[in-house]
């Protein structure tokens, strides 16, 4: 794919002056090449419901097409179950435009299998490829393909009894019985406007919810989502490099305008007239999370529209009809958990993540909604919940007082919870050392994959039993050439950031180097945290000359309810304070920072706030590279923006004061935007509003379109080109390190 530039004022060739060599891309092609070095480890890990084996997928270290393996727990040793090659008989993989946007809302970029399924059994598995279904017998070692008509296939699943198949056909829920061959449509009339079974583009992108159909646990019933989009304004994403073919249509609602209509039916899976659940949708237009699992009944999370109230509701599937277990109300916004509830105890009680104290905390409530007791504390770092053994009275989540690390650890609580003794109330940890963990239980709760990275190592996992640990899940991938050279540091009093600085391989204490901020600063994701892979590229950054920063400023999770949500309506003014307030005492500490020379880079808010850090902050920021950045938050998409910036035309204002545009004028440092043309997540139409607003102002600028790419990045040669091209930016504006004598 070829690179393309625009240019709206200047764009000069990254001169090199005599006697100086070119920037030394090496690491940058070994780093596209690997995609950050993680192409060969195992993902996706998940031990059979008997405990003896763990399956997983893994890559060759620089082909991103993935295969299936099996641990086996006894021998340790892994084989090779499946390759997508084998099951296509060497025909070159297809996605279908939706599986693309699918995979693109789920973040993912490697080819062969996205997924695999396991029936309860743990004999078979159920594998999505290339717009087909395959069912593999593990016992007979065999696969087949389903005989399934034509047409785009999406969110495949077991039922409960392993009897059936299910998944989405178009707009419409089908049902697929393994011994006759035979499929029944559940759901009939979809169309592209009215689909059944779909999760909606809010839910997939902002919810983190990707399916929109749901088994009863008799396998004889399906739950399903019908999304009216009529009244939705309708995007296009064309490839301004193939005027040939016809632009991609999306739904994208937009603040202040409609949004889908949103209907839960319920129906046999033998097909017939639907029961639809009844709650009050003009309230509540949100159905953020349906759970109906047999560990439980059915439940619906709605959310209304300004998202400040989420309410949990019992289902009848007979009748359609609610009742009210909980709600959650909050005056900024609530937070969705796609997990909620955990039923317990045959269903007498539940848990429930809230986060009415410091932080989130898990309670323990009657099957009425009422509380009971506290299973987890709100102050001791909970983030989420992952593993329930009811028979052990224990459970298993993930967090760490210290937001830079995320922890696996068990806890256990009796009944009644009020009768626990203090000093054997306590967490205990399932790994060891720094770093960010997740963790995984095989249903018979006596196997778990622990997958960890810390500072100084890329991930691994590996599988332990109830008594020890009995091996590493083996990867082929390619070890960094270098380890980051990072330290982490809590500076300031109130607030408190966490900040992590990347000095060069060759720091000398003697200069005084230009500073880049690796910016993200956006709700909902922690950017500075203590796992090697975050730091490769700013490692690289930093050997061309600079120290490298990150700081955490408040908005983000991890630091309590009050530092999350102090970032309503204030886009444009909390996260910008606390980078320059960060940034300064980061400085205190080490005087090798310039702050004369601060150049700043992000992508998606980050890009946001890169560009925000120039045009509000040229005091402080001297240059900026922004990726895909949102520039005017009217044209981003309604759940996520309205949670945090409120609804329009109300909140109008506050939209106006966090918006790029009106500073357009007030443009003094050089800017590079960077943008994917193809982009439906943050749209190109972002970028290029910008650049009419700078270029109508007089303002010199520069952009770099990545043609056909979208939000992500995988293209190895654009990975290196464009690192390069932040490189040398900042390079001619920012300068050298130069010499200085450190203060005694």
């Amino acid at each position: 794919m070829k690179r393309l530039f625009i240019l709206f004022a200047w764009l000069t060739p990254m001169a090199i002056t005599a006697g100086e060599k070119p920037l030394d891309a090496s690491f940058l092609r070994q780093y596209a090449e690997t995609r950050g070095f993680l192409l060969g480890r195992p993902v996706n890990p998940k031990p059979s419901p008997d405990g003896k084996t763990v399956l997983f997928l893994r890559s060759e270290a620089k082909n991103p097409k993935r295969s299936l393996y099996e641990f086996d727990c006894s021998t340790g040793k892994t084989k090779e179950l499946l390759t997508a090659d084998a099951l296509l008989k060497g025909a070159e993989e297809k996605l279908t435009p939706e599986e693309k946007a699918r995979r693109e809302r789920m973040r993912v970029s490697a080819g062969g299998f996205a997924d695999y399924h396991l029936d309860e059994t743990g004999r078979f598995i159920l594998l999505p490829l290339s717009g087909k279904l395959f069912v593999c017998n593990r016992s007979a070692n065999s696969s087949k393909e389903l005989k399934i008509p034509a047409g785009t296939i999406i969110d495949a699943k077991w039922s409960p009894d392993g009897k059936w198949v299910s998944y989405v056909r178009e707009t419409d829920v089908y049902v697929y019985e393994l011994a006759t061959d035979k499929e029944t449509a559940v759901t009939t009339g979809g169309t592209p406007v009215k689909t059944n079974g779909l999760a909606e583009f809010v839910a997939q992108e902002e919810m983190g919810r990707f399916s929109g159909y749901w088994w009863s646990p008799d396998s004889k019933q399906i739950a399903f989502e019908e999304v009216d989009h009529t009244g939705v304004e309708t995007w296009y994403v064309a490839d301004p490099t193939k005027p040939d073919q016809k632009p991609l249509a999306q739904y994208y609602p937009r603040p202040g305008k409609k949004n889908v209509a949103v209907r839960l039916g319920i129906v046999p899976i033998t097909g017939g007239k639907p029961t639809f659940v009844t709650w009050d949708t003009k309230t509540f237009e949100y159905l953020c999370a349906v759970k109906w699992d047999k560990s439980g009944p059915l439940t619906i999370q709605i959310q209304d529209r300004k998202q400040q109230e989420i309410q949990l509701h019992l289902v009848d599937p007979g009748t359609g009809t609610c009742r009210k277990l909980l709600e959650e109300k909050d005056t900024a916004f609530t937070n969705i958990r796609q997990d909620m509830p955990r039923w317990v105890r045959g269903r007498q009680e539940f848990l429930w993540v809230s986060e009415y104290g410091k932080g989130p905390g898990l309670e323990l409530r009657r099957a009425d909604g009422s509380l009971t007791d506290i299973a987890i504390p709100y102050d001791i770092g909970f983030q989420s919940l992952v593993h329930v053994d009811p028979d052990r009275s224990e459970v298993v989540y993930l967090g760490s007082l210290d937001s830079t690390q995320m922890h696996a650890q068990s806890r256990f609580f009796q009944a009644p919870l009020l009768q626990r003794r203090p000093d054997t109330d306590k967490s205990i940890r399932l790994g060891e050392g720094e770093g960010i963990e997740s963790v995984v239980f095989s249903e018979n709760k006596d196997v778990f994959v622990l997958t960890r990275t810390s500072p100084g190592e890329m991930p691994r996992s590996f599988v332990h039993t109830r008594d020890k640990r009995i091996g590493e899940l083996p990867g082929v991938g390619e070890n960094p050439p270098v380890v980051p050279v990072t330290k982490f540091e809590q500076v300031g009093k109130e607030p408190l950031f966490n900040t992590n600085i990347v000095l060069p391989q060759n720091f000398d204490s003697k200069k005084k180097y230009p500073v880049i901020v690796d910016v993200y600063g956006g709700p909902h994701h922690l950017h500075v945290v203590r796992a090697m892979r975050n730091w490769l590229l700013p490692q690289w950054l930093a050997d061309q000359g600079f120290i490298v920063v990150a700081i955490e400023n408040r908005g983000t999770p991890g630091h309590g309810r009050d530092w999350e949500r102090s970032i309503y309506q204030r886009f444009g003014q909390v996260p910008i304070e606390d980078q320059v307030a960060g940034l300064k005492l980061l400085a205190e500490k080490y005087p090798a920072m310039d702050l004369d020379r601060v150049g700043i880079t992000g992508w998606s808010f980050g890009g946001y706030m890169s560009a925000l850090a120039v045009l509000k902050r040229p005091d402080v920021y001297k240059a900026a590279v922004a990726g895909a950045p949102v520039t005017d938050w009217e044209d981003y998409d309604t759940h996520y923006t309205e949670r945090y910036m409120g609804l329009l035309p109300e909140s109008k204002k506050e939209y106006e004061a966090s918006s790029l545009l009106p500073l357009a004028g007030k443009l003094e440092r050089p800017l590079l935007l960077v943008h994917g043309t193809a982009d439906d997540n943050v749209y190109f139409r972002h970028t290029l509003r910008l650049t009419d607003a700078l270029f109508r102002a007089g303002r010199d600028f520069e952009v770099l379109p990545l043609p056909g790419l979208t939000h992500m990045v995988p293209d190895p040669v654009v990975t290196e080109r464009l690192w390069t091209r932040v490189a040398g930016h900042f390079q001619k504006h920012l300068g050298k390190p130069i010499d200085f004598t450190p203060a005694k």
